[in-house]
């Protein structure tokens, strides 16, 4: 069925995902809304332990979420059963940070990547299966004389492209890139960054891309979505965000991105100061309040809202008409 590019894929709405913990509350994704469009990328940004990875998983109900809705071509899927959502997640797949340990090292590359096709019965029979394999190694990138490899003879790169040649193996609509860079060395990033697109365009895919390199996210996003502890504190066009950033927190991410340009070494670095609120039973108001510099006793007591603060650029900030 032939995907509808003008309209949403995925729509999540006051998404929440609280663990119990020996203190409380821990209010690791605290209602969450986005859209991403068909054939397009959401980058996901913040600090570590901001809550990106856990919306990611939570969206593929790696994890189940504590409430909220999750539409995916207009259903809502939050409540299927592990049947329907075993057929749902063909359509919904991941790429994780780490392309060793998500990796069984018992498996040559091979096995590997069929084993998702195996599992699903994709096709009839093995020999259909382990052709689709060597379509798939030639479509990321793995040359055929690896196809008996296991996963500690080889590098990073060759190991992350296995598992975005698994993500591939079911033709999923929607990937979930958890870091899929972060662990590479900067050029192999380069790489399988120039896969992941080249991929989109030729099978439409849409893509959640959740990282903390805010120089990777300009690269690859649409639209971005900036997260402090469980919290969607701003949300624009990529280009949008990178010219016009508008929440405290969002500035001072930019500002520290290195600038390859000596005439800016005397630049200065918004530094943030401050502790990091709790995330566990968290009090009412903004979560960035104790660390930010234009904060009242009003920004502690009030929790602010998302608010369209201009076309398609969503901003959390009750003082935003003060600091500009």
């Amino acid at each position: 069925m032939e995907q509808n590019m003008n309209a949403p894929l995925l729509e999540v709405k006051n998404l929440k995902k609280h663990f119990q913990v020996s203190k409380g509350l821990l209010h690791a994704v605290d209602g969450v809304d986005l859209t991403i469009m068909a054939g397009q990328t959401l980058g996901v940004v913040g600090e570590s332990g901001c809550g990106k990875s856990t919306l990611g998983r939570t969206i593929l109900r790696l994890i189940e979420p504590t409430s909220g809705e999750m539409m995916f071509e207009g259903e809502n899927y939050a409540d299927y059963s592990k049947r329907k959502m075993r057929d749902m997640r063909k359509n919904m797949q991941m790429i994780f940070q780490d392309p060793y340990s998500s990796l069984d090292p018992r498996k040559c590359v091979s096995d590997l990547i069929a084993e998702f096709m195996i599992i699903n019965k994709t096709y009839k029979t093995r020999a259909e299966i382990y052709k689709r394999v060597d379509e798939l190694m030639d479509t990321v990138g793995l040359a055929k004389r690896l196809t008996d490899a296991y996963p500690h003879e080889l590098d990073g790169g060759r190991r992350q492209r296995i598992g975005v040649a698994r993500a591939l193996s079911l033709n999923p609509k929607f990937i979930v890139c958890d870091e899929p860079v972060s662990a590479l060395d900067v050029s192999i990033q380069a790489q399988i960054l120039n896969l992941l697109m080249d991929l989109q365009e030729e099978y439409h895919l849409t893509y959640m891309f959740i990282t903390h390199n805010l120089s990777v996210v300009k690269h690859i996003s649409n639209d971005i979505m900036v997260m402090y502890l469980g919290k969607c504190v701003e949300r624009a066009s990529s280009d949008e965000l990178f010219a016009n950033p508008m929440h405290p927190y969002t500035k001072a991410l930019l500002s520290a991105i290195p600038v390859p340009d000596i005439s800016m070494r005397e630049a200065k670095i918004q530094t943030i100061k401050g502790e990091v609120t709790s995330p566990i039973n968290p009090k009412p108001g903004c979560r960035f309040a104790n660390r930010c510099e234009f904060a009242t006793a009003a920004c502690r007591e009030v929790e602010p809202e998302l608010t369209e603060v201009q076309p398609g650029h969503f901003v959390a900030c009750s003082r935003l008409a003060e600091i500009g």
